[in-house]
């Protein structure tokens, strides 16, 4: 019986005498805290019918302004068959507005349109109301170490490549 404790006294050892492994999971400590924030931002964009993914989108395209497909599934973490069939839906609302380069014709840049501008500042504000509350009841000094540590962590990825959530 490997792995159990030998008794209640030491439970840092199995019954072989090895250490127990007791490192928490950093994967599922990152993936809950996601979850408990975007909680408090679902309700918010479901009354706005856009979804997180679809959120991403159009604010990176906001920040960035004209963007091609693939800066903007790397910037906004959403791998690029997804991103395809979510570009044609904010297409087909309105929300995004396509562009042939003028230098290279191939390429279609993506644009954030008025529509897609208006969401932005409908859903602004609540936002804002929902990181204040979270700077509020977090700290917001802790907030900002918390965030200054997730950039650290990020730049230790290994792939290069670029991410997404599916």
């Amino acid at each position: 019986m490997n792995g159990a404790p030998s008794d209640m006294s030491n439970p840092d050892k199995t019954n072989d005498g090895s250490p127990r492994e007791r490192r928490r999971s950093l994967a599922i400590g990152l993936l809950k805290a996601r979850e408990a924030v975007m909680s408090h931002f679902r309700p918010i964009l479901a009354d706005h019918d856009v979804t997180e993914q679809q959120w991403r989108v159009l604010r990176v395209l906001a920040e960035a302004g004209m963007l091609d497909a693939s800066e903007l599934a790397e910037k906004a973490f959403i791998l690029a068959p997804s991103l395809t069939r979510m570009l044609r839906s904010l297409e087909e609302r309105g929300l995004i507005l396509r562009h042939k380069d003028k230098d290279d014709g191939r390429r279609v840049l993506l644009q954030l349109a008025p529509a897609g501008q208006a969401v932005i500042d409908e859903v602004m504000p609540d936002s804002r109301r929902v990181y204040a509350d979270i700077d509020a009841r977090f700290g917001t000094q802790r907030v900002d170490a918390l965030l200054d540590m997730l950039e650290e962590l990020a730049a230790l990825k290994l792939d290069g490549k670029a991410g997404g959530e599916e």
